[in-house]
C-alpha cells in the first residue's frame, strides 16, 4: 500500500512539474537585463571567463562592442571559449590572457604585462571563484575559498586601480552570493587551520566580497569609478565539481536553476546599465537592488578586513 501511495504521489509530483514547467522556468530564470547600452572603445577584464556566467558576461559585452580581455588561468580552456565567442558573433573582439588568482605572483606578473599594453580599463568584472572545493592552499598558503575569491580580486583590483581612475568614468563589479548571509569572517582563523569547512569557508569568502565591494566604493568616492556586488542568483554551472551531492542536486533539479546566460545578467545589469552610472557600495541581484546581510553591512569589519588582506598581501593601499 505505502508503495502505491508513494508511486502515485511520484506520479502527480512529475505531472505537475510537466504541467507548469513554463511558469516554472520563467520564474527561476530570475531579471534580465534591459539595456541596450553599447560599449563601442570600452576595454572589459573579466576573470574567469571561459566558462559559466563569466563567459556569458564576455559574449554580451562584446556584442555591444567592448574589447573583452578574458582572464583564465587556463589558457586552453580560454581560447576555446573565446573562439565559441566569436563563432557566436563574428566581430567579438576578445583576447585571452593567462591569470591564476592562487598565485600572487601570476596576478603581478598578470597586471604587469596588462599595464604595459592596455591603455585604458573601463570595466572590470571579478567574476572567478572556486566553491567548496577540498582543503587546499594557494601557492601563497591562503585557504583555497578566501586566497582565490577574496584576496586574489583584492590585489588584482589594487594593481589595477590606477588604471581605471584614469579611464573613468569606470566600474567595477564583484560577484558575491546570496552564500554571504551565512557567512562571518573569522579573524582568528582566516584560513581555517583550526578547522575546515568547506561550505563555511566558501560563505565567509563570499561575505569578503561584499565587504570588500562596499568598502572599496567608499575609498572611491568622488573619482567616478563605482563599485557593486552582485548575486547571480542559483546557477547550473560546473562551479559544483568539487561537491558530489551538489553536483547530484543540481543535475536532479536543474530546471529550477538558472543557466549561465540568465544567471549573467545582474553582472551585465552593474557593467552597462546606465541609469547605475553613480550608484556604488550596493548589492543586486536579479537586476535590482538586493538585501544585504547585516555582517555583510559592518563598516567596522570591511575595514578590518581591508586592513588584514593589505598585511597578508604585503600591499599598502590606503
Amino acid at each position: 500500500m505505502f508503495v502505491l501511495i508513494a508511486a502515485a504521489g511520484l506520479g502527480l509530483l512529475t505531472l505537475l512539474v510537466i504541467v507548469f514547467a513554463p511558469n516554472i522556468r520563467k520564474y527561476a530564470a530570475g531579471g534580465v537585463c534591459k539595456s541596450a547600452a553599447r560599449l563601442d572603445g570600452k576595454t572589459v577584464l573579466i576573470t574567469g571567463a571561459n566558462t559559466g556566467i563569466g563567459k556569458e558576461t564576455a559574449l554580451d559585452l562584446a556584442v555591444r562592442g567592448a574589447r573583452v580581455i578574458m582572464a583564465c588561468r587556463d589558457v586552453e580552456k580560454g581560447e576555446e571559449a573565446a573562439a565559441s565567442i566569436r563563432a557566436s558573433y563574428s566581430q567579438a573582439q576578445v583576447e585571452v590572457r593567462e591569470l591564476d588568482l592562487a598565485d600572487t605572483c601570476s596576478i603581478r606578473a598578470f597586471a604587469q604585462q596588462f599595464l604595459r599594453e592596455v591603455n585604458h580599463l573601463h570595466i572590470l568584472i571579478n567574476n572567478a571563484g572556486v566553491m567548496m572545493c577540498p582543503y587546499t592552499k594557494t601557492i601563497d598558503g591562503f585557504e583555497m575559498h578566501i586566497g582565490v575569491n577574496h584576496l586574489g580580486h583584492f590585489l588584482l583590483t589594487s594593481l589595477l586601480i590606477g588604471l581605471l581612475k584614469r579611464s573613468a568614468p569606470a566600474r567595477i563589479v564583484v560577484v558575491s552570493s546570496l552564500a554571504h548571509n551565512f557567512g562571518w569572517i573569522r579573524f582568528h582563523d582566516l584560513h581555517s587551520q583550526g578547522s575546515y569547512n568547506s561550505g563555511l569557508a566558501y560563505c565567509q569568502s563570499k561575505l569578503a566580497n561584499v565587504l570588500f565591494a562596499r568598502e572599496l566604493a567608499r575609498r572611491l568616492k568622488g573619482t567616478s569609478v563605482t563599485v557593486n556586488s552582485v548575486h547571480p542568483g542559483t546557477v547550473n554551472s560546473d562551479l559544483t565539481r568539487h561537491s558530489t551531492l551538489m553536483t547530484i542536486f543540481f543535475t536532479v533539479f536543474s530546471m529550477f536553476l538558472k543557466t549561465p546566460r540568465e544567471g549573467a545578467q545582474t553582472t551585465i545589469y552593474c557593467a552597462v546599465a546606465e541609469e547605475l552610472h553613480s550608484i556604488s557600495g550596493k548589492h543586486f541581484s536579479d537586476c535590482t537592488p538586493a538585501f544585504v546581510a547585516p555582517q555583510g553591512r559592518s563598516e567596522e569589519t570591511a575595514r578590518r578586513l581591508w586592513d588584514v588582506s593589505c598585511e597578508l598581501l604585503a600591499i599598502e593601499w590606503d
